[in-house]
C-alpha cells in the first residue's frame, strides 16, 4: 500500500499556492472540468489571505500613493508614522523600484491603473458572493460597506482623485459630516473627522474562514489538495513535476499563485519580476464595554484599519518596507494601536503576539495574470498588492477561462505578465 501510494499521479494542471488567489483559480478550473492539483506547504489561507482587513471593495481606483508631504516624510523618518515604516537598508535597495512605483501612481500611470482595475472591481463583490453561496461561506459576509476616515481637511481633499474616478465608473458613495458619522458608527470618537461611506462594498467577519470554506468546496467538487513546497516545481518533458507528501505529481500545465513567494520560483525558472513584499500586521482587541463597530473603518492618513471580526476588533497596520523574511517589528503594532485608540476605545489584546504577513506588489500596483511570456505551459496569477482578498475570485475566474480556452468576459490584456518584458 505504501508503495502504491507513492506512485506518480497525473493531473491536467497544478495550481501552486493556496491563498485566496490560488484557491479561487483552482476552484474555477475544476468547475470547467479540469483535473486540478492545488499545492501548498501549509493549510490554505494561512498567509496574506488570513491577515487582511476582510474588505471586498468596489472602490479603489488609484494606487496607494507614496507620501511626499514634508510632515509625512518627517514622521516616517522619525518612526512616528503608522502608515509607512521602513528598514533603512531595505529602503535603499528599493529606491529604483519606488521611483517606478511613484511614476505609475501619477499622471498617465494612474489613469492606466484606473482603466484596468475598474472592470475587475465591478465584478469583485458578485464573484465573491457566487463562490460563497456555493461553498456555504455566505454566513461570513455582511453588507453595510466600509468607511474612509479623514482627520484633516487636507487629507480629505487629497482623496478627490479617487472620488472622481468613482463617479466616472459609477460607484456610489456618501460623504458624511461628523454628525452623520457619529450616527452611523456611534462607537467612533471622531467628532471632527470627515468620512466617506463606500456603500456598495461588503466585508467578512473571518477572512481565513472564508478561504477555508472555498478550499473545502474545491475538494468537495473533486479537486485534489497536496502538501508540498511549491517552489520545488521542476520542468519535465511535456509538463511539470513536483514531489509531494504522498509521491510525485505531474501535469502539462501549472499556475504560479504564490503571492509574495512567486518571484522565488519564477527567478529559478529564468523569469525575473519586480515583485516587492509590503509587510503588514494585525492583532485583535476586545472593544471596551458598551462600544462596537458595524463595518470596517480605515483611517486613511494613518494607514490602519479597524474591522469587527468573530475574534474581536482586528487592527490591521499600514505598510512596512522590510525584507520579507526579516523578524517582526513589534513597534509597528504598538504605534498603530496608539493611533487607533484616539478614534476607538480598544480594550485588552486577545493575542500575545501580532500576526505578520506580506502583500505582493508590482510597481504598477496591478497583478500579473495570464501566460508566462517565455515559459510554455506556465500561467501566472500573483502581485495583487493590497487587493488579493478583493480580487482573488475574479482574477481566478478570468485566468481559468483563459486556460480552458474560453474567452474571458473581461479584457485582461492590461494584466499580462508580458508587460514586464517589453
Amino acid at each position: 500500500m505504501a508503495k502504491q501510494a507513492r506512485q506518480l499521479k497525473s493531473f491536467d494542471i497544478i495550481v501552486l499556492g493556496a491563498g485566496i488567489v490560488g484557491v479561487c483559480t483552482a476552484l474555477h478550473l475544476r468547475r470547467l472540468g479540469l483535473e486540478v492539483a492545488l499545492v501548498d506547504r501549509g493549510h490554505p489561507g494561512e498567509e496574506a489571505s488570513f491577515g487582511n482587513a476582510g474588505i471586498v471593495q468596489c472602490n479603489g481606483f488609484t494606487p496607494h500613493a507614496i507620501p511626499l508631504r514634508p510632515l509625512e516624510l518627517l514622521g516616517i523618518a522619525l518612526g512616528q508614522s503608522s502608515a509607512v515604516s521602513f528598514d533603512f537598508g531595505t529602503l535603499v535597495r528599493l529606491l529604483p523600484w519606488l521611483r517606478r512605483y511613484h511614476a505609475a501612481s501619477i499622471g498617465r500611470g494612474a489613469e492606466t491603473y484606473s482603466r484596468v482595475i475598474a472592470p475587475l472591481r465591478a465584478f469583485a463583490v458578485q464573484d465573491h458572493l457566487d463562490i460563497a453561496e456555493a461553498t456555504l461561506a455566505d454566513r461570513f459576509y455582511r453588507k453595510g460597506g466600509w468607511l474612509h476616515l479623514y482627520r484633516s481637511e487636507a487629507g480629505y481633499q487629497k482623496s478627490e482623485t479617487e472620488h472622481h474616478y468613482a463617479r466616472v465608473f459609477g460607484v456610489s458613495y456618501d460623504e458624511l459630516t461628523p454628525a452623520e458619522l457619529n450616527t452611523l458608527e456611534p462607537g467612533l470618537n471622531a467628532n471632527s473627522a470627515r468620512a466617506v461611506h463606500w456603500t456598495q462594498s461588503c466585508s467578512v467577519s473571518n477572512p481565513g474562514a472564508v478561504v477555508d470554506a472555498f478550499w473545502r468546496g474545491f475538494v468537495q467538487d473533486g479537486g485534489s489538495y497536496i502538501r508540498a513546497d511549491a517552489r520545488k516545481l521542476e520542468p519535465q518533458r511535456g509538463g511539470w513535476s513536483l514531489e509531494g507528501e504522498l509521491g510525485s505529481i505531474f501535469a502539462p500545465q501549472a499556475v504560479v499563485a504564490l503571492g509574495a513567494w512567486s518571484a522565488d520560483l519564477l527567478s529559478a525558472l529564468g523569469e525575473d519580476y519586480p515583485l516587492v513584499a509590503k509587510r503588514g500586521y494585525h492583532m485583535h482587541f476586545q472593544p471596551r464595554q458598551g462600544v462596537s463597530l458595524s463595518r470596517p473603518v480605515v483611517d486613511v492618513e494613518n494607514g490602519f484599519a479597524l474591522t469587527p471580526t468573530e475574534n474581536g476588533i482586528r487592527l490591521t497596520t499600514g505598510v512596512e518596507l522590510a525584507e520579507r523574511d526579516a523578524p517582526p517589528n513589534p513597534k509597528i503594532v504598538k504605534l498603530a494601536k496608539r493611533r487607533a485608540g484616539e478614534i476607538f476605545p480598544l480594550g485588552r489584546a486577545l493575542e500575545e503576539e501580532p500576526w505578520m504577513g506580506s502583500r505582493p506588489c508590482l510597481p504598477d500596483s496591478l497583478p500579473a495574470v495570464g501566460p508566462s511570456p517565455t515559459i510554455p505551459g506556465l500561467w501566472l496569477n500573483f502581485g495583487h498588492a493590497h487587493d488579493g482578498f478583493t480580487l482573488g475570485p475574479v482574477t481566478g475566474r478570468l485566468l481559468a477561462e483563459q486556460i480552458a480556452g474560453k474567452g474571458p468576459v473581461l479584457d485582461i490584456s492590461g494584466l499580462a505578465p508580458a508587460r514586464f518584458f517589453d
